[in-house]
């Protein structure tokens, strides 16, 4: 039952995506958020691929970094301190459109190189090529096919040098762990991470919506905790 379930994907609303959200019970879960990040390396797969991208940027050098719906905002502050370990001044933007999750991340990090902005991913409000590297983490499941295209295209615009997306991976093994792993959280996150892997992406679905945005150039990673993440150069000359 279970198996032709998750055939499909099934799209169903967020909770956290509500306009009308709780305020109380959404910064309860996006601190979840970050902790489960944490604690299993989300955050790290994402730097370890930023880190592989910028393997030529000498230390001293400045580069700029856009952070497409940054949600609980772990990957801005992730990006800073490999920043800091590597030697490179650094200017993050972290966007998102929905204003309370935008309010919640910004009171996490007091830092004057990262900036917080609301702007809607499917249509940048910034110039071609304004930053060197482009990131997303955990954001293409929450969008139809044809949205998730034109974001990728978006953040292909902006990005001078690279770009990074990170996603859920559909599949029945994610759908009985995250039930687990959310067991005891509140209902708010119960709900969501279900309704997260149900609407996830499979691997082939994901490279399908890099074909149809024409981003070859970007390879697929699995990783721990049923991630797969997309990341490649562009090529500048």
């Amino acid at each position: 039952m279970l198996k032709s379930f998750l055939a499909q994907r099934r799209r169903e609303a967020e909770w956290m995506d509500s306009p009308g959200a709780d305020p109380i019970a959404l910064e309860k879960s996006l601190r979840f958020i970050r902790a489960v990040n944490l604690l299993l390396g989300y955050s790290r797969a994402t730097i370890c691929h930023l880190d592989q991208l910028a393997r030529e940027i000498t230390p001293g050098s400045t580069i700029s970094i856009l952070d497409v719906a940054t949600g609980s905002g772990d990957i801005p502050e992730a990006i800073l301190r490999w920043a800091d370990r590597r030697g490179i001044l650094v200017r993050v933007v972290a966007i998102d459109l929905h204003e309370a999750t935008l309010n919640t991340a910004a009171k996490s990090c007091n830092d004057g190189r990262l900036r917080f902005a609301r702007a809607d991913a499917t249509n940048l409000p910034f110039e071609d090529r304004a930053f060197d590297f482009v990131l997303t983490g955990m954001f293409l499941h929450h969008l139809d096919q044809p949205v998730a295209v034109q974001v990728l295209r978006e953040m292909d615009r902006v990005a001078r040098s690279g770009l990074i997306a990170a996603d859920l991976l559909r599949s029945r093994r994610a759908y009985f762990w995250i039930v687990l792993f959310t067991l005891f959280a509140n209902p708010m996150v119960k709900h969501d991470a279900r309704v997260s892997v149900s609407g996830a992406f499979s691997r082939q679905e994901l490279l399908a919506i890099c074909d149809s945005a024409s981003l070859n150039y970007l390879k697929a990673f699995r990783h721990f905790g049923h991630r797969l993440v997309l990341a490649g150069l562009k090529d500048c000359r």
